[in-house]
């Protein structure tokens, strides 16, 4: 597979350290962003730069797409300019962002009217772990696809999970973002409580987080937030969109996601505030607000 070109769609955070991992590992490369300004570091690593989604898969056997939502996705697949326009028969098309399951289910069948195969494999894993190589694979589609650009997914991930048939990838990583984005709001709150009131805040922070409730992402977030340092990791804005996504999943499923949509208002407050392109960990401030606020009297 060495030998095999890939094409690589989108050089956000996740991008940027995917193509880097791939290029380390001997892939010959093409990448495109609608921002040229990425490129040409890549470019200097040994990536060739399209002009287009198009011209990035005229030659390509692996198509990725890591962008940020439905609409930038559509936009790079779809069209004159789009991938799926050059994608040649028997290309296997993967989408790496976080979609909705109808969007996937709509993209895959458009891959197949190509005579292409189709695999959704979203990630899970942010900025760090996109740049180290150790992103994990949820995906969705078919095992026979999966063999053949195994050893494309190995070069970017620690492992790589098959879900079921077209659309399980997307739909357990909607799921895995709502309980994220949920537990980055009660963090957000629980050290906004011990803040107000007066304690020891690394002691307290510290019990949280080596205790019951101290997952890996409760870890990393109550460094930012107490540092703080909003560094994009994972941005506020993004979170928002994939507790939307996920709450509309499950409406479908006749659910309501209570606490999504509580998390979800707080992180829109967030962006109100603008802070959508900050870390997820920003979406305490809007609480320190509310408290240096409520302590000055207004």
């Amino acid at each position: 597979m060495n030998n095999t070109r890939i094409a690589l769609l989108g050089l956000g955070t996740m991008g940027s350290g995917m193509a880097r991992q791939l290029l380390h590992k001997g892939f010959l490369l093409t990448v495109f962003n609608r921002n040229e300004e990425k490129a040409p570091l890549l470019a200097a690593e040994g990536a060739r730069v399209a002009a287009s989604p198009r011209e990035a898969a005229v030659d390509a056997a692996v198509i990725i797409s890591m962008v940020a939502d439905d609409n930038a996705s559509r936009s790079v697949w779809f069209g004159e300019d789009g991938a799926l326009a050059a994608a040649s028969q028997g290309v296997v098309c993967i989408e790496c962002s976080t979609v909705t399951v109808e969007w996937v289910r709509e993209l895959a069948q458009a891959v197949k009217s190509k005579n292409c195969e189709f695999l959704d494999a979203p990630v899970t894993g942010s900025k760090v772990q996109a740049a180290s190589g150790e992103l994990n694979f949820l995906v969705g589609g078919e095992l026979a696809t999966l063999e053949k650009v195994r050893p494309v997914l190995e070069a970017m991930s620690r492992s790589i999970v098959p879900l079921g048939p077209i659309g399980s990838g997307a739909l357990v990583k909607l799921i895995n973002n709502f309980i994220c984005g949920v537990q980055v709001v009660a963090l957000a709150e629980g050290i906004a409580m011990i803040e107000r009131s007066g304690l020891d805040r690394d002691k307290a922070v510290q019990v949280l987080a080596n205790g019951a409730p101290g997952s890996p992402l409760v870890k990393a977030l109550s460094t930012r937030m107490t540092t703080p340092d909003y560094t994009p990791n994972f941005r506020l804005s993004l979170m928002a969109k994939d507790l939307t996504y996920a709450i509309q999943e499950a409406n479908k499923l006749s659910l309501d996601l209570t606490t999504g949509q509580t998390a979800l208002e707080s992180f829109q407050a967030g962006i109100a505030d603008g802070k959508g392109d900050k870390d997820i960990a920003a979406v305490i401030e809007r609480l320190r607000d509310s408290i240096s606020q409520a302590s000055s009297g207004h």
